[in-house]
This record gives structure tokens, sequence and C-alpha cells, in this order.
């Protein structure tokens, strides 16, 4: 009895009879001959249902348990078929493991862990498993913990954006609580088809009881905010809005430059001179802002005053409209009219595009002044997935990487089995 307890121990297995123990030698695995308690036994894989045999199966099976020092630990029983009423012929559930998995669940639970935690080289070196494998079972680990939580619980306040996760144009679309800086859910895609899987997924109850949404106000996610969430205030991120107009200014800015180059008949290739050899490298005098510009490129910026008028008052736009986000809500409000009569005026083809998407979008972004939210969070939690990308290149499917996210940010990290 004393041994038996030692090794359900050891192996980290409960409900768990250990009938008996060998050793090879030569490939050094060792095997251990399990089976379910009586308790434990005749249920099914899916839901756990007590159930009648059905046959035996596939007759024995393996699964990989946690190593016990340099040496491979291998669970072996039988692996008899129920019939569910539910699910109908299924393999027998066992104490050890999740359903289909080849890893014991102290296994599954330590790679999730590492997964979390280390480089991919050291998640595969220590575990002695494929990358691959290491996306399949975060995946089954986040299914778990997803069953054990509500991550939509108490959601108010949310932030959309989408993110580039792989080349050819693939994205993720991801949903994030402002109020506790959790990713609450991601899916693969950035249409109106995708978002509506997140209010599927969230229900019509809880959709209603959303406050506010943030975003960078593409026409997609505004539109189905607006039909699902008609009680939200709708919020225009300000840091995309002010890149608006910083793309506007570039536009500007890249139109001098071009201008400039065609005024010189001669010059080399490659290389400009004049006017257009001054105004290289403006474009950082002209994207950052005034109280962080060094000397060099406080210089390059009167240049631009002095030569440039046109350039010049595309770059006082765009810091005109940057300075309606730090203004009370109340002077915002008249500041932005301004600022659009001004820009509608300025005979700057970019500009006057800018103003007209700015009027469509006026009163997200007065929200998002009065209420003081952007996506400040949503970009965080976007960084850290850039990162979470790298360390999860190679897995088969965009599910993996998005549990892999969610294990990270979802407010649930893995803990080590035996912790607490």
């Amino acid at each position: 009895m004393q041994n038996a307890t030692l090794w359900r121990a050891l192996l980290g297995v409960e409900k768990t009879v250990v009938e008996d123990i060998e050793f090879d030698e030569d490939a050094q695995v060792l095997v251990a001959h399990v089976r379910p308690t009586r308790r434990a036994a005749s249920r099914c894989g899916r839901c756990q249902r007590r159930s009648p045999r059905y046959d035996h199966g596939e007759g024995r099976r393996r699964w990989r348990a946690l190593d016990l020092g340099t040496v491979q630990v291998h669970l072996e029983a039988d692996a008899p078929r129920v019939n569910c009423r539910e699910h109908g012929p299924t393999v027998r559930a066992v104490p050890w493991a999740r359903h289909a998995a080849g890893h014991t669940t102290v296994f599954d639970e330590q790679v999730a862990w590492l997964a979390t935690q280390c480089s991919k080289t050291a998640v595969t070196e220590l575990m002695r498993i494929a990358w691959r494998t290491v996306g399949a079972i975060i995946t089954r680990v986040w299914a778990d913990v997803e069953e054990l939580h509500d991550r939509f619980a108490g959601l108010r306040r949310i932030g959309i954006d989408e993110i580039s996760y792989k080349r050819g144009h693939r994205y993720l679309t991801v949903v994030v609580d402002h109020d506790s800086g959790r990713l609450v859910w991601a899916a693969p895609g950035r249409d109106k088809a995708t978002l509506e899987l997140f209010f599927d997924a969230l229900g019509e109850e809880r959709s209603q009881l959303i406050t506010h949404v943030s975003a960078d106000g593409a026409d997609w996610i505004s539109t189905v905010v607006a039909d699902r969430c008609v009680n939200a205030v709708r919020c225009a991120d300000p840091f995309h809005v002010v890149r608006w107009a910083t793309d506007a200014l570039d536009e500007v800015r890249r139109q001098a430059w071009n201008e400039a180059r065609g005024a010189v008949r001669q010059r080399r290739a490659g290389r400009a001179t004049g006017h257009a050899k001054a105004l290289k490298h403006a474009r950082y005098a002209l994207w950052k802002n005034p109280e962080n510009l060094t000397s060099r490129q406080q210089a390059k910026l009167a240049w631009v005053a002095k030569t440039d008028p046109r350039l010049h008052r595309a770059y006082l736009l765009k810091e005109g409209l940057r300075l309606v986000f730090q203004l009370p809500t109340e002077e915002a409000a008249e500041a932005l009219e301004v600022w659009i009569g001004w820009a509608r005026r300025c005979r700057i083809p970019a500009f006057i595009d800018l103003q007209r998407r700015i009027v469509k979008h006026k009163a997200s972004i007065l929200a998002a002044i009065e209420h003081g939210l952007s996506n400040g969070r949503i970009e965080s939690v976007n960084t850290k997935i850039r990162l979470i990308t790298r360390v999860a290149f190679g897995f088969r499917s965009p599910e993996a990487l998005i549990a892999l996210a969610m294990l990270n940010l979802g407010g649930h990290r893995p803990v080590l089995p035996g912790r607490k």
C-alpha cells in the first residue's frame, strides 16, 4: 500500500490503481501499468457520464508522463469504449489524462507553464517533444481553463483592434477589457463576420451591458458595434486619429520631395541636390512632437517654415489636431470645429480628405476625449502578442497561437503541477 501511494505521488495521478512497474534499461523508459479506480471507470471520455461498456477499443495504449529524473515515463492501460447515450461509442475517460490526449494532465500543465515562461528551444529540449505538440497541448489546456472561468464576467468597457500575425495579410481581431487590461477574446480574421463571432459568444444580454467601446475608426468595427451594442458609447482612439493626420502630412512631404527632385534638371542617379537635398531627413522633424525635437530637428523645422509654406501648413494642421486631445471636453469640441474649418480651407487635398473623415467620426472623437478612453491598453496587449507570435512561429494553426496568448494575457496563467 505504501509503495502504491508513493508511485501515485511520483506519477502525479489520482483515482488510479498502479498495477505494475517495468523499466526498460535499453530504452531508458519506465512503464507504469495502471487502471482507473472503480468509481472513475466506465465513464464517457467527453462528458464523464457513467456509461455501459461497448467493446475493447483498440487495445492497450500509452500516455507520456513527466520524467523521473532523466528517465522517460509512460502510463499504459486498456482503452475500451463505452456507449454514451449522448456521444455514442466513445473511448472511456481516464483520470490521468484529457480525452484524446497522448500525454497526462500534469505533463500538459507543465508544458503550458513552460510555454508562457521559456523560449521555444527550452520547452522542446526539456520536455523532449516537438513544437507542434506544444501547440496541441496549449490548445487543450486553454480549453479547460475556459470551461472553469467566465472570461466575460463583469465586462463593461472594451477595446477592439486587429493585429497581423503572419505574412500574407493574416490578421487576428482582439478584444481587451479596459478595466482589467485582460485579453478576453481573439480570433483569426478582421471583418464583420469575425467580430460578430465575439458578440455571439458574449450573448445578447451581456452585449447590452457594454457601456464603452474604443476602436480605430474602421467601418467594419463601427457597423457591428452600432448593431450589437446599442447602449455603448463609441470612442475613436486618439492615437489612430493623430496617425491619420501624420499619414496626411507624410503624403504632403513626399509630394514636396518629388517636386524638389523634379525641379533639378541634372542630378546624379539616386542623389538629391539643392532644395531636395535640404529637404532630406525632414520626416523626423515633422513627425515628432515639438517638445521632443532635437536642436538639429528644430533647425530643420524652421527651415521648412521659411522655404515650404505648404508643407509647414500641413505640419501645423497635424499639430493642431494633436492638441485637440489635450484640451478639456468643452474646449476640445470648439477647437475641433475650428480645426475642421481650417482643414476645409487649407487647399491641401490630403487634409481636405482628412477633415471629411474627422467629421464622420466627430462624435466618437469627442466621446474619447470626454471619457478619457483610448486604445493604449490594446496597443500594449498587441505588443505582447507580437512577441508571443515570434515564439509561436511553427504552430500549425492560429488557434494554438490564440491559446498561448490567452494563457499569457487572459488573467489565468497556468501553474506548475503540485503548486497552488
